[in-house]
């Protein structure tokens, strides 16, 4: 369904320079691309800052919008471009990894209804996700919260498939070991299906 309503937007921005669609595309991302930003610049300011230079590049180029065939991953991947060049233009450094700025995202945000689970639970869970080192925290918000694939993640971040495999499985080990589930168990070819 979200997918539908990105698209929708790419198009009405792209062929009718729809302001009502930018402005909904804008504040549908805003919040979770400015978290991004500020785990990698540490500043509020700039990382609003960031986000507001990427959307404005968005309405500048509105006339290619709709030949991006994953929004999601091209605002994600701006946003990191845009937020390092920043870092790049106030430390005066050349080369910045992307591996030395890992997300640091201060909230977890889940469904109670639809993960099933008690408000003890959830604090469990979150406390799971906060314990996480950040790359592995970093990886298991971009795949879980923000529905980014394995594939999506590796390239926004340059690390490879299996990396991102690593991280996920160290994150729900961790997340079922707080919440008292065994993982391996439960993934397990010998378990059984229902």
């Amino acid at each position: 369904m979200e997918d539908d309503h990105l698209e929708i937007w790419q198009r009405r921005i792209t062929r009718l320079n729809d302001q009502q669609a930018y402005n909904d595309l804008f504040l549908h991302f805003y919040h979770s691309l400015h978290q991004f930003a500020f785990s990698i610049l540490k500043s509020r300011q700039l990382a609003e800052e960031a986000v507001s230079d990427v959307f404005i590049k968005i309405w500048q180029k509105r006339d290619i919008l709709e030949s991006i065939t994953n929004l999601r991953l091209y605002l994600f991947t701006s946003t990191r471009n845009t937020a390092l060049n920043y870092l790049k233009k106030q430390k005066g450094l050349q080369n910045i990894s992307p591996d030395d700025y890992w997300v640091e995202l201060n909230s977890v945000v889940f469904d109670p209804e639809q993960l099933m689970v008690t408000t003890e639970m959830l604090h469990r869970v979150q406390r799971a996700v906060q314990g996480l080192p950040p790359k592995c925290k970093m990886i298991f918000k971009l795949t879980k919260e923000e529905g980014l694939k394995y594939k999506e993640v590796a390239a926004l971040l340059h690390i490879s498939v299996k990396t991102v495999e690593n991280q996920m499985t160290i994150a729900l080990r961790r997340i079922g070991s707080e919440i008292g589930l065994d993982i391996r168990q439960a993934v397990s070819p010998t378990s059984k299906s229902l």
